[in-house]
């Protein structure tokens, strides 16, 4: 009888029995690490656009409110009873310059219509405040090449249509807020300028006093009212 003397990890002989092959070694699983590709940084367009945007916003933004306010349309606030009780102090006032623009870039004088409100500029030769130009607000009244008289508290205009004279305090629309005119005026409205009064005629600084006003000078015309809230208007 022969003993078999079994190794270690083996597996017991039978004789007479076929014996199983030997079987390899177990392999270790290998663990693959992916491997990351690098990426080259790619830059942030949107990001850019939108910096770009917010700076041509914050650029032309002003640029823009100055063109407006230059050129087309500005805000102004009353000062004083001069256009009463058409206009009260503090009243806040929409002003149209765009007849204004066009006459400069054609050059042309800009003469507004007869009873058109219009703001201009006017030195002031205040020994105290020095030669300096105001902005005031003042009916049209008197057009170029027109005789403007104020006598005996009326104002009549002399033109071709009416040789003889006519009082536009009576025949426009405006003219139920004036009561009379002081002064003593007889005066010839020279080319590009026009005669303006206020509509307090009693306390208003106007062409009666300072004469007339320059077509260059006008800034431009009364558009609405439009504070208080409840007596907005257009004119």
């Amino acid at each position: 009888m022969v003993l078999y003397e079994p190794s270690i990890g083996s597996p017991p002989q039978v004789p007479g029995q076929p014996q199983p092959s030997p079987q390899p070694p177990a392999t270790p699983p290998v663990k693959i690490t992916p491997t990351l590709t690098e990426q080259p940084p790619l830059l942030n367009h949107e990001g850019l656009k939108s910096l770009l945007s917010t700076l041509a916003i914050v650029i032309c933004a002003p640029l823009v409110a100055l063109c407006l306010t230059a050129f087309v349309i500005q805000s102004y606030e009353v000062d004083g009873p001069s256009m009463e009780t058409t206009l009260q102090n503090q009243d806040r006032l929409f002003v149209w310059k765009v007849p204004r623009t066009i006459a400069k870039i054609t050059r042309n004088p800009f003469i507004p219509q007869r009873g058109d409100v219009i703001i201009f500029a006017k030195s002031d030769l205040n020994e105290f405040s020095g030669s300096t130009k105001k902005q005031l607000i003042k009916r049209v009244i008197g057009l170029p090449g027109e005789r403007v008289v104020v006598k005996n508290g009326s104002l009549t205009v002399y033109n071709k249509e009416h040789p003889n004279g006519y009082e536009p305090d009576k025949s426009l629309p405006y003219g139920s807020a004036i009561v009379t005119t002081p002064g003593n005026v007889d005066i010839t409205v020279p080319p590009g300028e026009v005669f303006v009064c206020g509509d307090n005629r009693p306390n208003s600084l106007d062409s009666r006093a300072f004469g007339t006003v320059s077509a260059n000078d006008i800034v431009g015309k009364l558009a609405a009212r439009i504070f208080p809230f409840n007596k907005t208007k257009a004119f």
